[in-house]
């Protein structure tokens, strides 16, 4: 039997993707390891490994396909001693004879959600929700969840899910106050009448006269694009801003790099930086938290996400234990980390996850700006350019080497003066640099 090579979930949040490039074509032989294709996901384009061996039988989704969902065939592998030419197409099981026909109305492609994991059976067949098992409804979470907001009934709607299994597209697809009528009582009150979906904003055109062209979204930009309007509209976002006088830490920076340099290794102030803001995380632990709803989760480590900015948006590679690592290892991994991000090869784990985020864009002479928290952690600090100013030096006014730092902070999770304590942490460090190499 042909073995199925299925849309592989390239990362957690992935529930779709583009499959932008074939590396092989049919015909040709795999060995585990190989390169098979180039996958755009929600946060990159990564290549697809070959993990049997074989001959690429057929190719069932062309390059350039998008929206193909995670565990679609989109080829066929046949074993030593098959015949590739004869590989037949894949089996699509037909719907139970008692399995209502799919809803008329088109579904709309899910949008990748963290809390949601991807659908991995290819083209299912539609089941009621309630299927074999009786009263007990098979949905997610996240659809029950949905359906109760709706007014939806959540034993009406039919899964496309595995199993039969409801997922979130399904209860989308049903019409806000779907829900089953409860049977009527001569006092039962009438039930209020569900609110309508908002409105779809409308099409923004080019504006008449001005030569323009239209580029369509990348899955990266897309997700970027919900992910900075969901953090804006549903975290309560304070900004507390404060300058650093960085030439003690220029000095230790150029010091260190004089010792560095038989080892091939130039420290960065980003790196030094980044080990500034893992420590005071570790100082302040309350700083490095998630809200999650009803509960807080506390981080016991300093993970600092780096944004990155790569062709067509941005990235966030991750330094684990900043705050407990060697600068000299910090600034190994954020070199290595920030090449691979531009190139598209970094592996899910090292750009998911993370405590707390810095962005810098002072490579670029910006003073000051306020970056957006990236959810669920609960901050992220912006700096800005180091320039020289008029600063205050041991009582007397002097010329010094000023960068402006700004934190964001998500409000449910942390507290003002906790933010505050965190960014004078930083400030000590930034200026007394000894004190985190230590």
């Amino acid at each position: 039997m042909p073995i199925e090579l299925k849309m592989p979930a390239l990362s957690p949040t992935m529930e779709e993707g583009t499959l932008a490039k074939w590396l092989v074509k049919e015909g040709d032989s795999v060995s585990s390891g190989d390169l098979l294709a180039e996958i755009e996901t929600d946060k990159a384009t990564m290549e697809f490994e070959a993990i049997d061996e074989g001959v690429v039988a057929k190719i069932l989704v062309a390059a350039g396909t998008e929206g193909v969902k995670v565990g679609e065939v989109i080829a066929l592998i046949a074993e030593e001693g098959e015949d590739a030419s004869a590989a037949p197409a894949p089996k699509v099981e037909a719907p139970k004879a008692d399995a209502p026909a799919p809803k008329a109305e088109a579904k709309p492609a899910p949008s990748p959600e963290p809390e949601v994991k991807a659908a991995a059976a290819p083209t299912p067949a539609p089941a009621k929700a309630g299927g074999d098992e009786g009263d007990r409804v098979k949905a997610s979470p996240l659809a029950r969840r949905l359906a109760e907001v709706r007014g939806v009934d959540i034993g009406d709607v039919t899964g496309t899910g595995p199993g039969g299994r409801v997922v979130k597209s399904d209860v989308e697809a049903v019409a806000p106050g779907a829900a089953k009528p409860a049977a009527p009582a001569a006092t039962q009150a009438p039930a209020p009448a569900a609110k309508p979906a908002p409105a779809a904003a409308p099409a923004v055109q080019p504006v008449e006269g001005i030569p323009s062209e239209t580029v369509k979204l990348s899955l990266m930009r897309k997700t970027i694009a919900r992910r900075m309007a969901e953090s804006k509209s549903t975290v309560p976002h304070f900004y507390l801003t404060l300058d650093c006088n960085l030439d003690a830490l220029l000095k230790l920076r150029a010091d260190l790099n004089a010792g560095l340099e038989s080892r091939g290794i130039k420290l960065s102030v980003n790196d030094l930086l980044i080990k500034a803001l893992g420590v005071a995380l570790e100082q302040v632990p309350e700083a490095n938290v998630s809200f999650a709803g009803n509960e807080l989760i506390k981080y016991h480590r300093a993970d600092i996400s780096m944004a990155v900015a790569i062709p067509g948006g941005l990235i966030t590679p991750i330094i684990t234990d900043a705050g407990g690592k060697a600068v000299s290892k910090i600034a190994q991994e954020a070199k290595d980390l920030a090449l691979r991000a531009r190139d598209g090869k970094l592996q899910p784990h090292e750009f998911q996850g993370g405590t707390a985020s810095i962005s810098n864009l002072g490579m670029f002479g910006i003073k000051q700006f306020d970056a957006v928290v990236n959810p669920p952690q609960g901050m992220i600090l912006a700096v800005g350019a180091g320039e020289k100013r008029p600063y205050v030096v041991g009582d007397a006014l002097a010329i010094a080497t000023v960068m402006t730092a700004t934190g964001s902070f998500d409000h449910r999770a942390i507290d003002g003066a906790v933010g505050a304590q965190l960014m004078a942490a930083f400030k000590t460090l930034v200026e007394s640099p000894l004190g985190m190499v230590a």
